[in-house]
């Protein structure tokens, strides 16, 4: 794993060499075993590696192509580099240098060119590659988006980093935050792809290739299209028993498991002892010749901790299991680095034990295997049976919308008063409880055009009736494509699409980049994501009950009971921090003075709504630390 950087200079736009450097160093962290730069003309490539395959000088970047055409600044691996070195030397031999995945995505490059190489690949990466001949750059992005890769086109000119801390470097590039993407925030909870937090700066969106040249239009391309692929797999769609399909997957897990353990550095796999973790780890234990390493992070609130869970299945499993518990004091001294780890905000907090327990795997290893991406592709989330439920109940209603409207024109205060005998029907208020607070958020559901509309106002961190970017209309930013027919596919679709890379795939990266630890997901290999979308909706989910075939596969190498248990998310206790230890900084950051001095937000709707939260009257802490998570940000950045 990696960390890329570089520019192309340009009328319009130059970059001195010490900004180059103040780049690279900038996102040192992403690797930290070999810096190098490269410099032709106008163009300066940075690369800071972290070894995992081919330790040796011969896998240092940046690298060129056999017949020197071609300088590539990668980042990511490449797990069918074997399988697509083996089938290179049959066509023709080649002398290769070194054993690293670099080469021969390189090698393929020449042979086949950049699109073709892409669709060829199986992996996680993040690439800038120069023509010299033709003085052309491309820049590409895997399937799914694991690996970050922003880019800003300015005048003739052209930079491009792993993440905006090193953009930021670049003072030509006068960046300035986009209103506008401020406001995409609030409704997804991060930037969504292609946009980012500063105007004219972009996402390279996820399975895209950009070919970019001085004097022309940048051309992105896509070259593996995941609505086609869920298309097809829908189309081959056919009746299926639970053991046939549960055999086929497993071949498919083992098969992306085995892929992704070969390095040439210390390898684990994190342990939370839920079904998508356990799944990997027993995969594992069946392809390694000796016990797996799996890392379990423990924590002291019991409301929060499944080290018990995970530690007996490392045991029934054999695996060498390794727990840290983690104190109160310790997760809360994350919170005041999240500004700066994080290169754009994102609201969603188990950013900080995701943090905490990277930094715990990297004492013992230098690459961990995940569980994620389970979830999105084989219906996990609570959301995929509760929203078609609401959205069936919902669109029955006489005069919804304007019943919403009638809530949102409703001042607060009057809603407490009119509906507080509403209070005793839910537990989700304590005394002093507010309803109004809760109708207000949940008015623009009313409105809701589709199930897929419903499923994104129930996302949002701040809802659309009450915008909280002055200015600004309600932005939403998600991608939208194929809609299938069933329920169940539209809303696994929809978040991987948008959730998985936006959310899930940013927060582990930076999570584990921060502290240089490289993370694998074997569930997002596109055969097994493929194999998802062929399942009858009956063998993932029944009874709200998601990933039934998960269930029955891990059940062959776990007992049941070991992990049959309701989901329990892996965030911390938000509440009792804010409104305790972690009071003070919250105030800080939401004071007049803070709100004001950048003018982004409307600071008199963020203080009610801080003044409602600490006196109890709302309990919406998703909504509370997407504002402070911003703040945050733009503290670290003295803007």
């Amino acid at each position: 794993m990696c960390g890329i950087v570089g520019v192309v200079e340009g009328r319009g736009f130059e970059v001195p060499r010490a900004q180059v450097e103040a780049a690279v160093a900038a996102i040192r962290y992403r690797g930290p075993d070999n810096q190098a730069f490269w410099s032709e003309d106008s163009v300066t490539f940075g690369h800071l590696r972290l070894s995992i395959v081919d330790l040796s000088p011969a896998g240092h970047q940046p690298m060129f192509s056999a017949d020197e055409r071609y300088v590539i600044t990668y980042n990511g691996e490449i797990y069918n580099h074997n399988e697509l070195r083996a089938e290179l030397d049959a066509e023709s031999a080649h002398n290769w240098r070194g054993s690293s995945d670099t080469e021969v995505l390189l090698e393929l490059i020449s042979r086949r060119g950049v699109e073709a190489a892409l669709k060829k690949v199986d992996g996680m990466f993040a690439f800038a590659l120069w023509d010299r001949r033709e003085k052309r750059m491309f820049l590409a992005r895997d399937r799914f988006g694991e690996k970050p890769l922003f880019y800003a086109v300015r005048g003739e000119g052209l930079a491009f980093a792993s993440e905006l801390a090193a953009l930021e470097q670049f003072k030509a590039l006068d960046l300035k935050v986009s209103r506008d993407n401020v406001a995409r925030y609030f409704t997804c909870g991060y930037v969504p792809s292609p946009f980012s937090m500063y105007e004219n700066v972009f996402k390279l969106p996820p399975a895209s290739l950009l070919t970019w040249k001085a004097g022309e239009q940048a051309k992105i391309v896509e070259y593996w299209s995941i609505d086609d692929m869920a298309r097809g797999a829908i189309a081959e769609r056919r009746p299926m028993g639970m053991a046939e399909a549960v055999d086929e997957l497993d071949r498919l897990i083992q098969a992306s498991v085995a892929e992704r353990m070969s390095a040439d550095v210390p390898v684990g796999v994190f342990l939370s002892g839920g079904i998508d973790s356990s799944l990997v780890t027993a995969a594992m234990q069946k392809c390694a010749t000796r016990p797996v390493t799996t890392l379990t992070l423990g924590f002291e609130d019991p409301r929060f901790n499944e080290a018990d869970h995970a530690r007996a299945i490392a045991r029934h499993l054999g695996t060498n299991h390794i727990e840290e518990v983690v104190t109160a004091d310790q997760a809360r001294s994350v919170v005041t680095r999240l500004g700066r780890m994080y290169d754009e905000p994102l609201a969603d907090a188990s950013q900080i034990p995701t943090y905490l327990v990277s930094e715990m795997a990297r004492k013992h290893v230098t690459v961990a295997l995940s569980g994620d991406g389970g979830d999105e592709g084989f219906a996990g989330y609570r959301r995929h049976f509760a929203t078609p439920k609401l959205w069936h109940r919902m669109r029955k209603l006489p005069m919804r919308g304007a019943a919403g409207a009638m809530i949102n024109a409703t001042p607060v205060s009057a809603l407490n008063l009119g509906l507080g005998f509403l209070k005793g029907f839910t537990d989700r208020y304590g005394a002093g409880g507010d309803v109004g607070p809760t109708l207000k958020r949940v008015a623009p559901w009313l409105g809701a055009t589709s199930l897929i509309n419903l499923h994104e106002l129930s996302l949002e961190k701040w809802p659309s009736n009450e915008p909280v970017v002055p200015g600004v209309g309600h932005l939403n930013g998600r991608d939208h494509g194929f809609l299938p027919e069933s329920e169940i596919d539209q809303l696994c679709l929809h978040d991987m699409r948008n959730y998985l890379p936006g959310d899930i795939l940013a927060k582990v990266d930076r999570a584990s980049m921060a502290v240089s630890l490289e993370t694998r997901i074997p569930l997002l290999d596109p055969d097994v994501v493929r194999f998802a979308m062929t399942l009858p909706e009956e063998l993932r989910m029944k009874d709200a009950k998601g990933k039934l075939i998960l269930r029955e596969l891990l059940a062959r190498d776990v007992p049941v009971e070991m992990f049959d248990r309701p989901k329990t998310g892996f965030s911390p206790p938000l509440e009792s921090w804010l409104l305790g230890p972690l009071r003070e900084w919250a105030e800080d950051l939401l004071s007049p003075a803070r709100l004001e001095g950048h003018g982004l937000l409307d600071t008199q709707r963020v203080r009610d709504f801080w003044s409602r939260y600490q006196r109890g009257g709302t309990m919406e802490e998703a909504r509370l630390w997407s504002v402070l998570q911003l703040q945050s940000w733009m503290a670290a950045r003295s803007l």
